[in-house]
């Protein structure tokens, strides 16, 4: 996709995370060896996923769906951090700056989206069990998966398309490890005001309505599970719900510290962006994974059919 750019500066140059040549070294080593984790463990999940019957139901279908948004989010940062430092030229074209921008902010902004799905599904499936399979169909399902990925997808023309309206006539040094609206603005040589304020909308208006969406699904899911006389029954509500808050937990907080105020780079900001986009991907297939059992029991299954074949 080519971009209308008008301004002096053709390509930025990444500084990365690090000028020390040692730590260097040790985020590029980090970083391959969780970016393969990330896209092995995740794709596992899917394919057990498809080839299981059993998992065949909306809460492994919308987990399916964040294991390919999860190895997406990885993907549009990794992969290029790590030529980088193999090449030793650190330098990104304009065009694939902004590129970089709108499909990393895409894939965020589905998985968000998919998130409060998921939470809506945990809602239906127990304050409302009886009606589970009506309200959660597969035409509805697939519907709402749809809604997930275009919501993504206006997410992203929302971030990237300010970007490029901006004016950048140098320096073109971006002090981060991929294009970001933030970094970017930074660089500016006009006013950002609008920008600033476009960002924070869109990105508040999707995470604070994701989050209270969130907030108000779990308030009625746990007072329903506290009224569960069996004590087993709980615990297999609490432990099915107990994943998702914990990715939920692992998603928003660094986003939230990140993107809702002022497009100013702090110095934690980058271990906070090496968090989001390299860590929580590659934890969120081994929570899924660790604390479900029909998942773990699945993919022994299909390890067991691999070594017969």
């Amino acid at each position: 996709m080519e971009f209308r750019n008008e301004t002096r500066v053709t390509q930025f140059i990444l500084l990365g995370i690090s000028s020390d040549p040692d730590l260097q070294i040790i985020f590029f080593v980090l970083f391959l060896v969780i970016y393969l984790l990330t896209v092995g463990g995740n794709l596992l999940i899917v394919v057990t996923i498809y080839v299981d019957s059993q998992l065949h139901s909306p809460m492994y279908l919308f987990l399916s769906n964040l294991s390919v948004l999860d190895v997406g989010v990885s993907t549009v940062v990794v992969p290029k951090y790590v030529i980088n430092f193999v090449s030793q030229i650190k330098t990104i074209s304009f065009n694939d700056c902004i590129a970089q921008v709108f499909f990393y902010h895409f894939f965020e902004g589905a998985e968000c989206l998919l998130l409060v799905l998921m939470a809506y599904d945990r809602y239906v499936a127990i304050c409302n069990p009886l009606r589970y399979t009506t309200i959660m169909n597969s035409q509805a399902c697939l519907l709402l998966l749809v809604s997930t990925w275009v919501g993504g997808l206006m997410h992203g023309f929302g971030q990237a398309f300010p970007a490029v309206q901006l004016p950048y006539c140098g320096p073109n040094e971006i002090d981060h490890f991929f294009c970001d609206t933030h970094p970017l603005s930074v660089l500016a040589c006009s006013s950002t005001f609008i920008n600033e304020i476009t960002d924070m909308i869109n990105s508040g208006v999707l995470a604070l309505g994701s989050f209270l969406v969130l907030l108000i699904s779990y308030v009625y899911i746990i007072s329903t599970v506290l009224k569960i006389r069996s004590s087993e029954g709980r615990q297999k509500a609490f432990s099915t719900c107990a994943s998702h808050l914990m990715v939920v937990a692992l998603f928003f907080c660094p986003l939230v510290f990140i993107y809702m105020r002022p497009p100013v780079m702090l110095a934690g900001d980058k271990l906070v962006s090496v968090f989001y986009t390299v860590v929580t991907p590659w934890l969120n297939s081994f929570i899924y994974t660790l604390r479900n059992e029909k998942v773990k029991k699945a993919i022994m299954k299909l390890g067991g059919k691999m070594r017969m074949n």
